[in-house]
């Protein structure tokens, strides 16, 4: 089937919406895709150039291509997820969870068990779920057993046995929790009211359930059956307090689906929210990992067609950030204010906290995927043509013009290098000029990596704004390095973000990691900096101390601080071991000041 040129193959494609499967040499589907228009969207492959490196690799493999003609586009949109799943191809997106949901199964029987699994058995019984953990099961059934008594026996209470008295009684009826149906001490039709009540609660709404305990319990009252009313206020506060907890705004938000979704350059991650009379029932987040740098639009696409599958969602309404075309049968609104907006944010917060979570996990299991994430987020934020793996920022220290000194800091992938760590001492500045000292201490870093054939950063950061940044500048132009190493400023003030030639600034998101390291890079500098300045300063000092005595210069002090290792010592020492060092005639200028 390799053997019609590809050229053929997209010039018979019809017009119609439908799913396409490209295939390579060993006959194995590479991708699955939909498209309104077939012959457009399959042939824009071909057409123009693609900027990421996987889509191009895939067009090269692509050596037959397969489609199915669909009468519409939203059934070519439950068409690509089933094949998806089917064939799993190795450019798609796979949304793929091997769990095993739980449910809660109302069993088929005369007087229906009500319990949780993980297994669905066709026998007529209805399985309610499935749930996302097996901890709101649990939660859910204790509500249900403290407020109404069922019974947990696998007896078959047919007519006829419960007639030829075949069981008894057990502690579970002394107990409270049954009402005995096994003796015939409780009608089926009064259970099946209490099972048309629970699914009721199970499906999110406890109207029903509340307004019979509540006339209930007015009747009691007026019988003077104080206790038994009481019994029955009790489960009343038992289902108003579940009811309180898990209503979010307004309760007559009902059989509501939201979806959200947030992402980063390798991964996404879909949030579902399933809403019934203002409770959440259910809460899911999917995590996708990218195959061909999809957007947003098409991971949210996919993300909703294959959740509500999976959950077997039967919402008719949809809130979602922004619009995606699906089924035409569902109603998409997009939340800007109220309590729908609430909502909809609160979904946002779940996918975005569940990031977090597998943020600080991967750190810790997978440190390489971790990094790999950081540098692939850095080159998008700043615009970068290759993932900054080497950075280096510089920082000038001076106070007042005296001492004037510079520090380089180096980075790899992410985290520092301190043994690449540099000072360097201003040669050709006088007084407090920092343009002219970053433009020296650039110039000084690069060409000698240049002369020692070392390897040169992705990215520079300099410590200050515009100014800072022209200066360096001007050493790159000379050693021709301008455009090959990418550059940038940061202003300390706001934390802006200045790139050459353009005069207006980026700023990041104060809780960016991009911008993170760029801060602990800044601060690393301007750390390292200070403290190379600050011990030139205290050596400056003490040498000024020394150098004050007549007749005694920088070198003799230096000769006396490299033996005695500080002034006090100086002090100290007898003017015999002071003359075997600089001789006896200075030994005595020194010891007469100190004495």
């Amino acid at each position: 089937m390799s053997d019609i040129p590809i050229k053929v193959q997209l010039a018979s494609l019809p017009n119609n919406p439908g799913v396409y499967q490209f295939y390579d040499k060993e006959q194995l589907i590479l991708y699955i895709g939909k498209a309104k228009n077939l012959k457009k969207r399959v042939s824009s492959y071909f057409n123009k150039k693609h900027e990421y490196g996987k889509t191009r690799v895939l067009v090269k493999k692509i050596v037959y291509i397969k489609h199915i003609v669909v009468p519409t586009e939203s059934d070519a949109l439950l068409l690509e997820n089933n094949l998806i799943k089917k064939y799993q191809p190795r450019y798609n997106v796979l949304l793929k969870d091997d769990k095993s949901y739980p449910w809660i199964c109302i069993k088929n029987e005369r007087f229906p068990r009500i319990f949780p699994t993980r297994r669905l058995v066709k026998d007529g019984s209805e399985y309610y779920g499935p749930y996302t953990s097996m901890h709101t099961v649990k939660t859910l059934l204790d509500l249900i057993k403290s407020v109404y008594p069922l019974r947990t026996c696998t007896y078959d209470l047919s007519k006829e046995k419960i007639q030829a008295n075949k069981y008894k009684i057990c502690l579970e009826y002394h107990l409270g929790n049954c009402m005995g149906p096994c003796e015939g001490l409780q009608g089926e039709e009064e259970y099946q009211t209490q099972i048309e009540d629970i699914r009721q609660i199970v499906k999110g709404d406890f109207k029903s359930s509340l307004q019979y305990f509540k006339k209930e319990m007015v009747a009691l009252a007026e019988q003077m059956r104080f206790e038994d009313a009481q019994l029955i206020k009790d489960k009343i506060e038992v289902l108003e307090n579940y009811q309180a907890r898990s209503t979010i705004v307004n309760p007559k938000i009902n059989n509501v689906d939201v979806f959200t979704i947030i992402s980063d350059e390798t991964h996404a991650y879909i949030n579902f929210l399933q809403l019934s009379n203002g409770s959440i029932i259910r809460s899911h987040t999917a995590e996708i990992k990218k195959k061909l740098n999809e957007t947003d639009e098409d991971l949210l696409q996919l993300g909703i067609i294959d959740i509500r599958q999976r959950f077997n969602s039967q919402s008719k309404e949809l809130y979602l950030p922004f619009k995606v075309f699906l089924e035409s049968h569902l109603k998409i609104t997009i939340p800007k204010l109220g309590d729908k907006k609430k909502i909809l944010d609160l979904s946002f917060r779940n996918a975005k906290f569940y990031r977090m979570e597998r943020f600080k996990q991967i750190k810790i299991i997978d440190p390489d995927r971790h990094i790999n994430r950081i540098m692939a987020q850095m080159k998008k934020d700043i615009r970068l043509s290759v993932e900054p793996r080497h950075i280096e920022c510089f920082d000038n220290s001076n106070i007042q013009g005296s001492n004037p000194v510079a520090a380089c800091v180096v980075f790899r992938n992410g985290k520092p290098s301190k043994k690449e760590y540099r000072h360097y001492n201003i040669k050709t500045v006088e007084g407090p000029d920092d343009y002219a000292s970053m433009e020296e201490v650039v110039f000084r870093r690069y060409k000698r990596l240049l002369n020692e054939e070392q390897s040169l950063p992705q990215l520079i950061v300099i410590d200050g704004g515009k100014g800072q940044l022209s200066s360096a500048l001007k050493s790159l132009d000379v050693l021709g390095l301008r455009g090959k190493i990418a550059i940038i400023g940061i202003a300390k003030r706001l934390e802006e973000i200045y790139f050459p030639g353009d005069s207006i600034p980026l700023y990041l998101d104060k809780k960016s990691e991009s911008l993170k390291i760029i801060q602990q890079l800044r601060n690393e500098a301007h750390r390292f900096g200070i403290n190379f300045h600050r011990n030139k300063r205290s050596n400056a000092a003490i040498n000024s101390e020394l150098e004050s005595i007549e007749g005694i210069g920088e070198r003799t002090a230096q000769q006396l601080l490299k033996k005695f290792k500080s002034v006090k010592r100086i002090k100290e020492a007898p003017i015999e071991d002071l003359a075997l060092i600089i001789g006896m005639a200075k030994a005595k200028k020194i010891y007469a000041t100190f004495h």
